[in-house]
């Protein structure tokens, strides 16, 4: 088990400067046929904005005059390309079927990058609402690193330069909400463990470089070559009784130390590899944000061998500092936020949700989040009826003043499970810890 105190940096709330090429509009949409998955009469749009950020709008035939604006996933390390938010728009066709109009951007390319994302996110709002003309309600959905991404968005955008609201509400379901700081200390970690028991990533025979770095500068490694690697020291692609003794330990002493579950191990070593990578050479300019050099690793079968011969990198204090501007949430929320997590979520862990409530605590403002748990060990999609209770939720919150409890989101749920056919595993006396 990793002890690791994850602290919540506060970021200088500042808005991005526009590139002279904001005098344009970019595009104006165009209609497109929608997925088989959108209701009957469903109107859909897409374009590029002016930044390059390709988008999708999506409007019902029973359109109940909230427009819910979408934050995705990722980072995608892929290049953009024009349908990549159907992607999108198909996994939370919910919030269409609903009765709710759509908006979201696939961001003007690929990488890590929060406030470059929650600009697009928002222009991607203004967009619609000139398409679609004013909403009664504008609300805010993260999920994933989107979660980071659309709390920033609150954090810069959710007023205008008169005050007047652009959001009345935000929703983050599996947010990444430890933000960038230390939100991704685990997978540090898990590449120095990782290469102190497998010692293939890199070989002995290849080009040697700092685990933090991802991959030397300009190097690439594909998936198959990731879990190539990875199962040749742990097995992990074999039943239990065809890893060697060796492999059986490996893989437990990784799970062990790291508490990554098995189902998303290779998933986050890619994360720590191709992800790394963007975010040093990229966006840091070789910068290290990371930092292992005092944590203490438990849980392996000889923690004094591990702790002596590990990889230890420090940070770089303006490579943490620029990665913290970048992605930290200060909890300076000025709307209603909704949120939803599964217990045990493989790839963003619920303690981010702790971390999150006190970050908006601190900053005074926990009245304004609401915090719901699921039964549940998924992350990219969760029970159905869920996300139609939340939004639900959120427009009860907002037009009637009333902050909903977490037994209320509960039985909202119960009653949209009759719809979709698909139950509903909301915990509403569970609370996770920050450590």
């Amino acid at each position: 088990m990793l002890f690791r105190t994850l602290l919540i940096s506060a970021a200088v709330i500042a808005t991005t400067a526009l590139p002279a090429a904001a005098q344009r509009r970019g595009a104006e949409p165009a209609p497109k046929d929608c997925p088989k998955s959108m209701p009957e009469g469903t109107e859909c749009f897409a374009g590029r904005d002016f930044r390059g950020a390709y988008y999708w709008i999506a409007k019902p035939k029973n359109w109940n005059g909230t427009l819910v604006v979408h934050s995705h996933g990722g980072p995608r390390t892929a290049k953009p390309e024009p349908d990549d938010p159907v992607e999108d728009l198909e996994r939370f066709a919910v919030t269409v079927q609903e009765g709710y109009a759509w908006a979201g951007s696939n961001y003007r390319r690929e990488g890590y990058g929060v406030r470059m994302a929650a600009a697009d996110t928002d222009n991607v709002r203004r967009i619609a609402e000139r398409l679609l003309g004013e909403p009664k309600h504008v609300l805010l959905h993260g999920q994933s690193w989107g979660g980071n991404v659309a709390a920033k968005t609150a954090e810069l955008y959710a007023l205008d330069w008169r005050g007047h609201k652009n959001y009345d509400g935000v929703v983050l379901t599996s947010g990444l909400l430890a933000g960038g700081g230390h939100g991704y200390d685990f997978r540090a970690d898990l590449r120095a463990v990782y290469q102190y028991y497998c010692k293939n990533h890199p070989r002995a025979d290849e080009v040697q470089y700092p685990v933090w770095q991802g991959l030397p500068k300009g190097e690439k490694m594909s998936r198959d070559e990731l879990e190539k690697r990875v199962d040749e020291c742990t097995g992990i692609s074999q039943a239990k009784d065809k890893r060697t003794p060796e492999q059986a330990k490996n893989l437990a002493n990784i799970l062990a130390v790291t508490t990554v579950p098995e189902k998303s191990l290779v998933a986050h070593l890619a994360w720590a590899t191709g992800l790394f990578s963007d975010i040093v050479w990229r966006r840091l300019d070789g910068r290290n944000p990371f930092d292992n050099s005092k944590v203490e690793y438990k849980g392996s079968d000889d923690d004094a061998a591990l702790n002596k011969g590990v990889e230890r990198f420090t940070a770089d204090p303006e490579g943490h500092r620029l990665m913290s501007y970048d992605s930290d949430l200060t909890g300076q929320i000025v709307v209603p936020t909704i949120t939803l997590h599964a217990k045990d979520d493989p790839t963003v862990f619920v303690n981010h949700e702790a971390i999150y409530r006190q970050t908006v605590e601190k900053a005074g403002n926990g009245d304004l989040l609401q915090q719901n748990f699921s039964d549940e060990a998924e992350h990219s999609k969760l029970s159905t009826p869920q996300y139609a209770a939340l939004f639900s939720a959120m427009l009860t919150w907002i037009e009637d003043g009333e902050k909903p409890t977490k037994q209320k989101i509960a039985a909202l749920c119960e009653e949209k499970s009759k719809t979709y056919d698909e139950p509903c595993k909301l915990l509403p006396d569970f609370e996770p810890m920050a450590d």
